[in-house]
């Protein structure tokens, strides 16, 4: 994240339209929004930009002035947080609603933060102007009326705040972070890890499961390298995911396995591995995705109790025999520098372009060692391989009667390429293609020097046919 950008954060009480404008300002879906009070708990950053200007927007939990306890007042640390890097504040009010005892506590907050503020009445489209002179009494002038919902008013707002962005072209490259989703149950302690990685108390994390609700990006550095962490909701038993809510926490889990380089997949070491960690991981295996499984709460088990895990992972996982495995405490730090490690790795592993002589040596080799299997009376033949795909990595292998190839045979190539690329963390996918060499048919457009040669060629060929002739 480029520091050079100029971050607005939205803070106000909770439900007046903070997710929304968000959303509206960043033209993404990255925020949930439902008509539910607190639901958004943890900052979510995002960048907008408007006429060739850019900017960065933080999305808070909103302001509790009174009885906040629990994880409301955890959310609320959050949106100080937010308060203090900002370089502007837009304060959210409700239109509908008018002035409310807790806008006029935020007022009082934010003024005596010194950062400036401007004033922003949401839910103002039946409104008329008159009917919000009530806000002139929060100190920070006359508010800006908009719609987040429909996008009214949200120009000439932007318009007003385009002094203090910047040039769009000064954001760095989009992409070049490596993006890691953290998976996993309810309460098996991803956003502690994230907050040990990132160094600061930067998402929410209690000891009750369902804490983070929304898949949360976090920038950081990490050994000259970018990354950007996905904190995602815990994945729930399906009996259990009966609300609104819910459901939709778990839609963005899925779009935050979609969208990263990799997955680490995290375990309770002292609840085991469970049918749903098994379930979870899968489903992101499924999609392709790089993999590390992370086994949390490492720290003080007892020695037959840390064989009973390895044993149960073996025995739960034994579709991830590529995955690295990690046993770590992300409460105390121990065992995150070589999961650090381990994540360059994969993604080295991800990003790899694998040549069709070098990927053809490999599948010759594994052919000599180990041949296919005959069918029918006729052996299976392999003829040449290339590569179709990356994240996921995908190997095209071409022959004759590949549909009957025995899935062990498929398992042995797989391990044979990974071992010899070092796809370590990889899903490799092979896919197997019956038919004629593609090039076969296709005429070959030579170039003048070598029609020369060619042409050449048949002139010798044709006088030493001639001199023979003679004799």
């Amino acid at each position: 994240m480029s520091s050079r950008l100029p971050l607005f954060a939205l803070v106000g009480r909770p439900n007046v339209g903070k997710s929304t404008f968000f959303n509206r300002l960043t033209d993404t879906r990255n925020a949930l929004v439902l008509d539910l009070p607190g639901l958004t708990r943890d900052r979510q950053y995002g960048r907008g930009e408007f006429e060739g200007r850019a900017f960065r927007v933080t999305d808070t939990g909103g302001l509790f002035p009174e009885n906040a306890d629990g994880i409301a007042k955890q959310a609320e640390a959050q949106a100080r947080l937010a308060i203090t890097e900002a370089d502007r504040v837009l304060f959210l009010v409700d239109a509908q609603a008018g002035l409310m005892p807790d806008d006029r506590a935020i007022a009082a907050q934010l003024h005596k933060s010194g950062k400036p503020v401007t004033l922003i009445a949401n839910k103002a489209e039946s409104r008329a102007r008159e009917a919000l002179a009530e806000f002139h009494a929060l100190g920070f002038g006359e508010a800006q009326t908009i719609s987040a919902e429909r996008g009214e008013g949200v120009t000439a707002l932007l318009c007003k705040l385009s002094a203090e962005m910047v040039d769009a072209p000064v954001e760095l490259p989009v992409g070049n972070e490596i993006r890691i989703a953290i998976i996993g149950r309810p309460n098996v302690g991803k956003s502690t890890l994230i907050n040990r990685l990132v160094g600061e108390e930067r998402v929410l994390a209690a000891d009750q499961p369902g804490t983070t609700r929304d898949a949360i990006e976090v920038p950081f550095s990490h050994a000259g390298r970018d990354y950007l962490l996905v904190d995602t909701a815990g994945v729930r038993r399906k009996a259990r995911v009966e609300e609104h809510l819910e459901k939709l926490s778990i839609v963005k889990t899925l779009d935050a396995i979609e969208r990263a380089h990799i997955v680490i997949a995290v375990a309770d070491a002292q609840a085991g591995i469970g049918e749903q960690d098994a379930k979870i991981i899968g489903l992101a295996a499924h999609h392709g995705r790089a993999m590390i499984i992370a086994v949390n709460k490492w720290d003080g088990l007892a020695e037959d109790q840390r064989e009973w895990v390895k044993s149960e992972v073996d025995l739960k996982l034994p579709f991830l025999s590529y995955a690295p495995l990690h046993f770590i405490s992300a409460q105390h730090g121990s065992g995150l520098g070589e999961l650090m490690k381990d994540v360059v790795q994969v993604h080295e592993a991800v990003q790899r372009e694998l040549s069709t002589p070098d990927l053809n040596r490999v599948l010759q080799q594994a052919m000599q060692s180990h041949q296919p299997p005959a069918v029918i009376g006729r052996r299976i033949k392999l003829r040449y391989a290339h590569q179709g795909g990356r994240n996921p990595t995908v190997i095209v292998v071409h022959g004759n009667q590949t549909e009957r190839l025995p899935d062990v045979y498929k398992r042995y190539l797989a391990n044979e390429f990974r071992r010899e690329f070092n796809l370590r963390g990889i899903p490799l996918q092979l896919v197997f293609k019956t038919g004629d060499n593609p090039f076969k048919g296709k005429k070959n457009i030579l170039s003048a020097r070598q029609q020369m040669k060619r042409k050449r060629l048949f002139t010798r060929l044709k006088a030493k046919r001639k001199k023979g002739d003679k004799k």
